[in-house]
């Protein structure tokens, strides 16, 4: 679960460090050292050029580093682990992020969880992983307080990828439920 808060762009550009120190050192390495105390602006002007040339790098860099910190177990050497520079997905996924992030989520920092009134009786199954690094527990864990008609899935042996097996299964097994909510 990501709100968009200040408190978790800001976990994502720097709080992360403290788990992945060495993913960390290579993705504000990336950018030169006097644009570092911006990182976010500096990799977000490079995301938005339009030049091939500067724009790839960028978005091969920001996406090792979210890669990095995504599974509960690395999973180096396997094809498709870590992005290419030219992989467009990588790019607009990193674009989307980044221009989300620099625009504050397009929203004033606590609106969902103000806003959640609204969801209330939408059919929901919140899915976290227990050591998400990217969307930390506390997010989900708060949102299911606010939220207690949502049903909340801790899977224990996963962080935030879905394509590890525990998330995976988890939201095999909502998408089914959904069949029988939704009618």
């Amino acid at each position: 679960m990501f709100l968009g808060t200040r408190r978790e762009v800001d976990w994502f550009l720097t709080g992360m460090r403290i788990v992945f120190p060495e993913a960390w050192r290579a993705f504000t390495g990336f950018v030169p050292e006097g644009e570092r105390a911006d990182l976010l602006g500096a990799y977000y002007r490079r995301l938005v050029d339009p030049d091939p040339s500067v724009h790839r790098p960028a978005a091969a860099a920001w996406s090792r580093y979210e890669a990095a910190c995504s599974n509960l177990i690395p999973k180096t050497g396997e094809p498709g682990t870590l992005p290419r520079a030219d992989d467009a997905a990588s790019l607009a996924l990193a674009r989307i992020e980044a221009h989300y992030f620099v625009n504050d989520a397009f929203l004033a920092d606590g609106t969902l969880m103000t806003e959640i009134e609204k969801l209330r009786d939408k059919p929901t199954v919140i899915i976290q992983g227990r050591y998400d690094m990217v969307c930390p527990i506390v997010t989900a864990d708060a949102i299911s307080r606010a939220w207690p008609e949502a049903e909340y899935v801790i899977v224990a042996d996963a962080s935030h990828s879905a394509m590890e097996a525990g998330i995976r299964a988890a939201l095999v097994r909502a998408t089914e439920s959904m069949k029988t909510r939704i009618r």
